[in-house]
């Protein structure tokens, strides 16, 4: 266990593993870590409320390491502390100062950067491309608010990566929603990677961001004991988020390193004794050590949160659900837009479930989220125009155990793919729902519509999540109303990410509300014919049959598939398609790289069949209807009739 002593001895004794480590690695940021040993020295042996047996705690202080690349400084603390390390509490070990020499290494919970999935529960969420840590401290914040928790949250920003916007998208929401349990420490060695950062992040221009931006703000020596202790105990007593601007110098007590440009550069291991003799020197400088570090806070509150089991809730039918929310002439007209379908199944997964969150980048009045604002207020999250920091707040969440729905048009979520894939590594339990998708939306142009998400989010679908057979992502493209009903309902029962797209325009329901079922990795056979098949998902599903019409007058039998899901389960859809003649035309209204390049890997796979994809041709502008853009984009109904019989010429 640790030895208690001073904080200028204890950022020595620190620095010393974060030497040694990076040295044994033969990378890593061991410069940046140094700057942050009396920060983590005041916050690890003193401030923060925890307990290095159980990082699990429900109800333990969290730190979020923004600026991961500094995250030897924080391994060197947990073996020094006899901290635990693994996947579950089944499976924990202490965490040895002998072990830091893993860094980095392949088995090692030591990842390059913070990633609890990799073994390390200290940490929330996985860091390191810069700019999102205060985000995740929101959303855990805000979750402790729901919870009841005296939990507070401390994020370590760095100077240079406050010039990314989402820094300052997560200041606002934290003023918004009045998270006085956050603390943001901002480290201000004064160095970039490069060169020096900004005049716009020195400290003093920073002081007077945050200021305007509403938050309390303390200015330190980062390497002065007493300033950091002073500024830290302030955390939560005022009506404002305190934020500490710490002044502090990049590679503290290591000479070799003062000296030119050490950033993601280590020493080698035949110096890292002269390092060490240096930290001892430079702690003696220091002046008086101080009376010892008395190590982490005692843990008030439940260790153990208990959540519902989301798949035993038992959910109302599809026809009570829509009556019940005032939509029963829509039901007996038996059309609805998918949009409206998914406000209504959300509202239902609130009232089910309190672990079910809702974050809204602004248009909860077309994403239809606001049907579970006006329900469960308390659990609503307004996040304004500010994707990315909606996203990785929704991390946040998930990490503290809820299941957080974050909404916003499909086109605008792309704003946050960064924070998509952080998430991911994390293996965060969260749900993106991207409304008016694809380029049925019409009159609004392409600056609305998303042509590109199901590439993506599908990409993420073909890696599997650790061991398990679940993909990171899963996709869900409702073509109907009754299909997004039943498709949240997955969402919210599915541990992991999913994305789920859904479309503005209103159109008839395809499925019998009372007979539907929907399942992972599953599609609808629509329409039988022999001679080939039309795949498509979404707003396509309905063209797809459009188009089957027309092949029929003209004597071709075609199946209609509803690929509602990606991945899609590959034996049997390969099956389906083989029956049917083995020829396979796939009807998307977005650019490639989806739901045509999942089946003709399929079809490359099965060896025995012809794939065509038809995406979008063009870039899309404004039309009237979506008629008009579907035949402008080269994917209209007739369009895809013509490359089914063009399809079936071919030898």
């Amino acid at each position: 266990m640790s030895t208690p002593v001073g904080a200028h001895a204890k950022a020595a004794a620190l620095g010393k593993l974060i030497v040694r480590m990076t040295a044994s690695a033969g990378s890593g940021h061991p410069s940046t870590a140094l700057s942050i040993g009396h920060i983590l020295a005041e916050l690890l042996y003193r401030t923060m409320r925890f307990d290095p047996r159980d990082p699990w705690h429900a109800s333990a202080d969290r730190l979020v390491l923004s600026a991961g690349h500094a995250v030897p400084a924080v391994y060197a603390a947990w073996a020094d502390l006899g901290g635990v390390v693994g996947r579950s509490r089944d499976e924990a070990r202490v965490l040895l100062p002998a072990d830091v020499d893993k860094l980095r290494e392949r088995d090692s919970e030591l990842d390059g950067h913070p990633n609890p999935a990799e073994g390390f529960p200290f940490f929330d969420a996985a860091t390191g491309s810069l700019g999102m840590g205060l985000s995740v401290a929101a959303g855990l914040a805000a979750a402790a608010r729901l919870d009841g928790s005296p939990r507070r949250v401390f994020a370590i920003i760095g100077d240079g990566e406050s010039r990314e916007g989402q820094v300052w998208e997560a200041a606002d929401f934290i003023v918004d929603h009045r998270l006085t349990n956050v603390c943001a420490i901002i480290n201000c060695n004064g160095h970039g990677q490069a060169a020096a950062v900004s005049d716009r992040q020195s400290a003093a221009v920073l002081e007077k961001k945050l200021a305007a931006f509403g938050w309390a703000v303390r200015s330190i020596d980062g390497h002065d004991p007493k300033q950091i202790q002073a500024a830290l105990a302030e955390v939560g007593s005022g009506d404002a988020p305190l934020a500490i601007v710490a002044r502090t110098v990049k590679g503290w007590g290591v000479s070799a390193l003062l000296n030119g440009n050490w950033h993601g550069k280590p020493l080698g291991l035949g110096d890292v004794a002269t390092a060490a003799a240096s930290l001892d020197e430079a702690a003696t400088k220091a002046g008086p050590d101080g009376p010892a570090l008395p190590g982490p806070a005692a843990v008030s509150g439940p260790a153990v949160r208990s959540r519902p089991d989301p798949r035993e809730a038992r959910w109302p039918s599809f026809d009570e659900a829509l009556r019940s929310a005032g939509l029963g002439a829509a039901l007996d007209k038996r059309v609805l837009a998918t949009r409206r379908a998914y406000g209504v199944a959300l509202k239902v997964a609130g009232d089910l479930l309190p672990s079910v969150v809702c974050l809204d980048a602004d248009v909860s009045n077309s994403t239809f989220a606001d049907a579970f604002a006006k329900a469960h207020p308390a659990r609503f999250f307004e996040c304004k125009i500010g994707e990315q920091n909606m996203v990785s707040a929704a991390a946040g969440f998930a990490a503290a155990g809820y299941i957080p729905f974050a909404n916003s048009f499909a086109k605008f979520i792309a704003r946050a793919y960064d924070q998509v894939e952080l998430a991911s590594i994390s293996r965060a339990n969260i749900k993106l729902v991207g409304s008016h998708a694809g380029i049925s939306l019409a009159a609004d142009g392409p600056s609305q519509m998303a042509v590109a998400d199901v590439a993506f989010f599908r990409s993420l679908g073909t890696a599997r999540a650790d061991d398990r057979r679940s993909p990171l992502c899963w996709v869900f493209q409702p073509s109907d109303a009754v299909s997004a009903y039943h498709c949240t309902r997955l969402m919210v029962e599915t541990p992991g990410m999913a994305y789920m797209r859904t479309f503005r325009p209103e159109v008839p329901l395809l499925y019998d509300p009372a007979t539907a079922t929907f399942s992972l990795g599953g599609f609808q056979v629509l329409r039988t014919g022999e001679q080939l098949s039309i795949v498509a998902a979404g707003y396509m599903t309905h063209v797809a049959l459009r188009a089957a019409d027309l092949l029929a007058k003209q004597g071709v039998r075609a199946t209609v598939i509803d690929a509602y899901c990606l991945p899609f389960d590959a034996e049997k859809l390969g099956e389906e398609l083989s029956r049917r003649g083995g020829r396979v035309l796939v009807a998307e209204d977005n650019y490639g790289g989806g739901l045509g390049s999942a089946v003709a890997e399929l079809a490359a796979r099965n060896g025995r069949m012809r794939c065509e994809a038809l995406t979008v041709q063009r870039m899309p502008r404004s039309t009237r209807t979506s008629e008009e853009i579907l035949e402008y984009c080269g994917v209209g109904a007739e369009q895809v009739a013509d490359q089914a019989r063009a399809l079936l010429a071919r030898p």
